[in-house]
């Protein structure tokens, strides 16, 4: 890719995120119900993702949405926009509002024991879906990612690459999948002495964050030759920024996701790898772990859906220009 032509490129591609997250946003804060099949007695499903302005909450949210509208229910859908005290609040708004069910990704996976006392109190449902809450004796089901191996199966393929880097790590440390995700990298590569991590950069997983806070780093004169991300939002902020500063052939970019962003960038060479999650499957699952728990049916405590490297020899087998 030509330098000019990068440059465009980038330019788009942020604006489109800003405005993206921005009708995400305002989405999220709509309060009529999606359903328009609905029954009598209907039962009315609540659901609160971190942050609406990720496409892979959209996927799941849609199959969510299908399957509740098939069955004539009803569906609320509130965006926290990575707010934890909004969650919070939001989700008690859902149970004042006779939610039958709870669908949730914690904002912070600490935070979120009373208000999930108090669902289960009541009688709620609590499905958690792709990253875990602290106390799961309140939640009837979590459905995520094998995060950690996500992680690990990048850093294996890393030790691949090189034996020797100067890494930057990208974190949401209040996030429990971007832990695992980072917990799993390093230890796959913990045993590599050549490997030294020179930065930990809290993003929270967002494009707008990653690409500033790393702009301040390479500012500071901070050494680095690979970056790992806790998912690909973090890692088109930081290839963003490498290309900003004209690093993008002295530093290699490594994620997780497998967004269609990620993957164009594995397919033109302006990053390495990412671990494929499958926001389809998540989502077709929490929908049907959603009406076996409204049937009186046991369920699975913990589900977990399986992840796979995507390099630049397989980039094209999973779709670039869409998620899997």
């Amino acid at each position: 890719m030509q330098k000019d032509d990068s440059k465009l490129f980038w330019s788009i591609l942020i604006s489109v995120n800003i405005v993206l997250a921005g009708i995400f946003v305002f989405a999220g804060t709509d309060k009529t119900d999606y359903s328009v099949n609905q029954k009598k007695n209907s039962h009315l499903i609540g659901v609160s993702y971190m942050t609406m302005n990720n496409e892979f909450y959209k996927i799941m949210s849609e199959e969510i949405n299908a399957r509740v509208d098939a069955e004539g229910d009803r569906v609320i859908l509130r965006d926290p926009a990575l707010d934890a005290d909004r969650q919070i609040r939001q989700i008690g708004e859902m149970l004042d509002a006779g939610a039958d069910v709870l669908v949730i990704t914690p904002v912070d996976w600490e935070s979120l024991t009373s208000v999930l006392q108090r669902a289960r109190k009541e009688g709620v449902y609590v499905v958690v879906v792709d990253s875990n809450v602290y106390d799961e004796e309140l939640v009837d089901c979590t459905i995520t990612s094998d995060n950690y191996n996500a992680g690990r199966i990048i850093g294996e393929y890393f030790l691949t690459q090189c034996r020797k880097a100067k890494l930057v790590i990208m974190t949401h440390e209040t996030a429990k999948s971007g832990q695992d995700r980072v917990e799993g990298f390093l230890d796959a590569v913990e045993d590599c002495a050549g490997i030294q991590v020179v930065s930990k950069i809290e993003c929270e997983g967002q494009t707008e964050i990653a690409m500033p806070r790393l702009q301040k780093e390479i500012s500071s004169g901070l050494v680095f030759d690979n970056v790992f991300c806790l998912n690909d939002l973090a890692a088109v902020g930081v290839v963003a920024a490498l290309d900003e500063s004209q690093m993008l052939d002295q530093v290699d970019v490594y994620g997780v996701d497998a967004s269609p962003d990620s993957k164009a960038l594995i397919y033109e060479g302006m990053m390495k790898a990412s671990a494929a999650q499958f926001p389809t499957e998540i989502g077709s699952e929490a929908a049907d772990v959603i009406y076996r728990l409204l049937k009186g049916e046991k369920v699975s405590r913990h589900v977990l859906t399986p992840v796979k490297l995507i390099t630049k020899e397989n980039v094209e087998e999973f779709g670039i220009d869409r998620w899997q």
